[in-house]
């Protein structure tokens, strides 16, 4: 039986890439660090059983129509907004997607911003490399507001948001939260308490985004929401870029609706250098590094890798977006290896 034949548009960490090579019959974009052109998804998509793609690669309609034998797209990440979900199952085609590996990278990354909004990081590294700590220590050089005491609020206690609400308990903090389901399991176990997303805004003093990108979360955080928020709050986004409306925290961050923000995420991708954000000295940037620990990536491509592996050996993948796929398309069906 000839192996399925599989497009990756990146060259991923080992294993994953070994365990791509080894069981099926493998086209791989030549580039770790730049994704393949949108004409070359759809001419190498042509003959191909399965994608194994990343969150910079959109997969929609043209994509899967382009691609009669698709049977699996396998992504290399938590988000799946780069896929049209709808589109793939009418199609029979399985979405698998890697979460729970960069569950810790992502909160120690949320963490990490939170501190450097707060104690002014990179402001004071710039101050420095540029010469300008001409002073010698002074009462209020440099200052900025302790963890301890202060409330955060996280909107989205997914994974991710839960494992940040367990890591910011040991900085004495307390912890309000919204989300689409009430965990009152979780509330007993971390004493954090559940509230709507207005009181939210108003009452914390850091606001951390964790929820997916969906039509329902589409700039959630606009102008009304920053307006909502105390003038001394901060905003951390490391869940995606378009869940904040980016010319209303501009707004926000200029004229004082709020002290400050950090993101790892952002609308547009990579960010352009002339960008009006990146004029502001009030916010923290980063390009996109949340689960960017060597265990994290590795356990993606390893994760993402399986996925394909399994399914055309007709078991349950470690993760299905799409259950509603196993109706159409019976993984008995599907299994080639």
């Amino acid at each position: 039986m000839a192996k399925p034949k599989v497009y990756v548009t990146r060259i991923i960490p080992d294993p994953g890439l070994s365990i791509v090579k080894e069981n099926f019959d493998v086209e791989i974009h030549d580039s770790m660090d730049y994704p393949p052109s949108r004409e070359e998804i759809l001419e190498k998509v042509k003959d191909k059983d399965a994608i194994l793609c990343l969150l910079t690669d959109k997969i929609d309609e043209k994509v899967m129509d382009a691609a009669p034998n698709l049977k699996v797209i396998s992504t290399m990440s938590v988000g799946y907004d780069h896929i049209d979900i709808e589109a793939a199952t009418k199609r029979g085609i399985y979405v698998t997607n890697t979460p729970g590996v960069l569950t810790d990278a992502v909160a120690e990354l949320t963490i990490g911003l939170l501190l450097a909004v707060t104690r002014r990081i990179v402001e004071a590294d710039q101050l420095i490399r540029k010469g300008e700590w001409n002073k010698p220590w002074s009462p209020l050089f440099m200052t900025g507001p302790e963890l301890k005491g202060k409330t955060l609020g996280i909107i989205g206690l997914g994974g991710i948001g839960t494992a940040v609400a367990r890591k910011v308990k040991g900085f004495g903090m307390k912890v309000i939260y919204y989300s689409r389901h009430r965990k009152e399991d979780l509330e007993k176990e971390l004493g954090i308490k559940y509230v709507d997303l207005e009181a939210l805004l108003k009452e914390s003093d850091f606001v951390s985004l964790h929820t997916a990108l969906t039509k329902d979360t589409y700039h959630m955080i606009g102008e009304k929401e920053l307006k909502m928020m105390k003038n001394t709050a901060y905003l951390i986004n490391t869940a995606r870029g378009a869940v904040v409306d980016t010319e209303a925290l501009i707004k926000a961050l200029k004229e004082g609706w709020i002290a400050g923000a950090a993101l790892d995420v952002f609308e547009q991708e990579p960010l352009p250098p002339k960008h009006p954000i990146t004029k502001l000295e009030n916010v923290v940037l980063a390009p996109h590094i949340g689960s960017a620990t060597i265990e994290a990536r590795t356990k993606m491509a390893e994760m993402s890798a399986k996925n394909l592996l399994y399914i055309f050996q007709g078991k349950m993948p470690l993760s299905l977006v799409n259950k509603e796929v196993l109706n159409i398309r019976p993984l008995e069906k599907i299994k080639m290896l």
